[in-house]
């Protein structure tokens, strides 16, 4: 079994971050965290990279799902993280597959994976109308593991769903998201292009902002 690395630096709270784990090892994640914070002088960690291991999902809520993946990183790590909880919510299916994006197909009986989430919700979409859908993110950052004051921000990111997929880049629903104001599905956006407009730059933006405000 590996041992979970301590990292020193944790940042105390009210100053700058330097350091932060993500805690998170979805490699599209990852590199979305990574280019939006590296801008802002701090690195970021994948969880993995420490051996910390995933965290339960267990409640139905965005934030506390979030709340509980960065406790979890940080009790284990030392060091201040950063954890998401987000997701794809469809009009048509009362605001679903949302906190269940990740597991949507594996709910079902299918597999843990983006292609067979992707088929699972074209199934339930066909014959549908009302194509309307958001992504959303909540995130949630602790300095320590029992930080009483969290800084929490949210972002949404609206569009509507495709009945086919479109373009290569992202990951998850990405290639079946399309946004009319710039005619592509997210799947065809240059990388710069989502980072700058997807619900985790809006949310992003709102925590940093929290962060500056500190200082």
């Amino acid at each position: 079994m590996n041992e979970v690395k301590q990292v020193n630096g944790a940042a105390a709270s009210g100053s700058p971050l330097k350091k932060v784990v993500l805690a998170s090892n979805n490699a599209g994640k990852l590199r979305e965290f990574a280019a939006l914070l590296g801008a802002a002088g701090i690195e970021l960690i994948a969880q993995g990279e420490l051996n910390v291991p995933e965290a339960e999902e267990p409640h139905p809520t965005f934030v506390e799902n979030a709340l509980a993946k960065a406790r979890h990183a940080a009790k284990l790590t030392g060091l201040p993280a950063l954890a998401d909880d987000s997701g794809l919510c469809v009009r048509a299916l009362g605001g679903a597959p949302g906190v269940y994006s990740a597991r949507y197909a594996q709910l079902a009986g299918g597999e843990k994976s983006d292609a067979a989430n992707n088929a699972h919700l074209m199934s339930a979409l066909r014959g549908e109308t009302d194509r309307r859908a958001y992504y959303f993110c909540v995130l949630a950052l602790v300095r320590h593991a029992d930080d009483p004051e969290p800084l929490i921000a949210e972002g949404r990111w609206h569009g509507e769903m495709l009945d086919a997929p479109r373009g290569t880049h992202g990951f998850g629903y990405d290639p079946y998201f399309f946004l009319p104001a710039l005619n592509a599905s997210a799947a065809e956006l240059d990388p710069a292009v989502k980072n700058a407009g997807s619900h985790r730059a809006i949310a992003l933006r709102q925590l940093l902002a929290r962060l500056t405000e500190e200082a």
